[in-house]
């Protein structure tokens, strides 16, 4: 057989990647093909909150490959009651109810649709809303995945055009605002799902007591509180939930990017065991959902979060990075920060004198200095190093930062 040459990419335009090429990854700092290092100042949107090449993962994927890489669920296999296991024994203490049980998936999005599905089913099952009718309260701003259910109720508009038509049963509020939020919710809601913090957004904090008035409303009506930690979890805003850092406990949290240490996809949905009961057989599945690779992976990443020092790194670190950038709003280089543990929001002030017009520019100008990071919404950029960065390391991408800012 033979096969006709590509002429130019063979890739579908979704993507508008900053101009590098990378090769290899250790640590804090990846390699292009031409040879020149980078500081990672995005951990793959913190899928590699441990870091390139972390030893601990990737000898527990070699090990693995040499074992047992996929039975699907039809059969079970000998790691998986013990990452759920391992999974509930981390996440659990933090989330509300007595028990709890993990259901494994792949992708962050799916971790959603699954939550979704699972409030649903608990809401017609257990509260009682008649058929069909079940809503679910989300926020403005939001960034939970992009398949056709979660766009639909997306305020982005890059992320619905062109998509419709959109699935029902989605209530939008405000972000921030626990009292519309409380309004909204009704006889037919099931849940509220929210980002602690929206990192899509540009790492937006909502206001200290939000959470917990969430949680109070959610209560008060009887409905899940489900948190969608995929990029805001294990370590990245200097606890294993970011609910911690707000005092709150969710019903249901799904997990993902982090838990799969960069080595492989891996996501779940962890919460209380009444509610995640009502899946049951049939009802819900994936083919390489809490495969064996994938759960010699996680296990070795719930190993790292165990004793709780990434968590208090990210967070010392956190504050660190905060009083390298504030400064730089008060010089009027940067228009606003936001920090929560290792995790910034940057929004650049297209008024200063050489500064650049966009976070887009700003990226490229980083790149040209050896730093990697990445825009979002027009004049915001986000950093997220790996946990595991060094201090001396993080205090270059910061000088960086500042030059980027001052000069072309």
């Amino acid at each position: 057989m033979t096969t006709t040459p590509v002429v130019g990419s063979a890739l579908a335009p979704n993507y508008h990647p900053l101009p590098v090429t990378l090769a290899t990854g250790e640590g804090a700092w990846v390699t292009d093909t031409d040879g020149r290092r980078y500081l990672d100042m995005l951990a793959g949107y913190s899928a590699l909150n441990f870091g390139h090449r972390h030893p601990a993962l990737v000898a527990a994927a070699h090990a693995q490959l040499d074992r047992l890489t996929l039975t699907s669920r039809a059969f079970d296999h000998d790691l998986l009651e013990p990452f759920a296991q391992a999974l509930a024994g981390l996440v659990g203490p933090l989330l509300a109810g007595p028990s709890h049980l993990v259901l494994p998936m792949n992708t962050g999005a799916e971790a959603v649709e699954t939550a979704i599905k699972a409030s649903r089913k608990w809401g017609y099952e257990v509260r009682g809303v008649p058929a069909d009718r079940a809503t679910i309260v989300v926020a403005d701003g939001n960034f939970h995945g992009r398949t056709t259910t979660i766009v639909s109720f997306s305020s982005d508009p890059d992320a619905r055009r062109g998509f419709g038509p959109f699935t029902p049963g989605f209530v939008t509020v405000p972000y921030g605002d626990a009292a519309a939020l409380a309004r909204a919710i009704d006889e037919t809601t099931v849940a509220v799902l929210l980002e602690p913090v929206q990192g899509e957004q540009g790492v937006v904090v909502p206001p200290l007591d939000y959470l917990a008035a969430v949680r109070r409303a959610c209560d008060d009506a009887g409905v899940l509180l489900v948190a969608d930690e995929i990029q805001s979890g294990l370590g990245r805003s200097g606890s294993t939930l970011a609910c911690e850092r707000f005092d709150v406990r969710p019903d249901l949290v799904t997990l993902g990017k982090a838990l799969g240490g960069g080595i492989v996809p891996v996501s779940a949905v962890v919460g209380r065991a009444d509610v995640l009961e009502v899946l049951t057989a049939g009802t819900h599945g994936s083919t390489f959902g809490g495969n064996p690779l994938a759960c010699a992976v996680a296990l070795a990443v719930v190993d790292l979060l165990t004793p709780g020092t990434l968590q208090a790194r990210a967070r010392t670190l956190g504050e660190h990075v905060g009083d390298r950038l504030d400064p730089l709003v008060d010089r009027g280089l940067l228009s606003d920060v936001r920090t929560i543990g290792l995790w910034a929001g940057v929004d650049v002030a297209p008024s200063a004198p050489g500064g650049p017009a966009s976070g887009r520019e700003l990226c490229e100008r980083l790149l040209a200095r050896g730093v990697l990071a990445k825009d979002t919404h027009g004049a915001t950029i986000r950093l997220a190093p790996p946990l595991t960065v060094d201090v001396a390391d993080l205090d270059t991408a910061l000088d960086r930062l500042t030059d980027a800012l001052t000069a072309r």
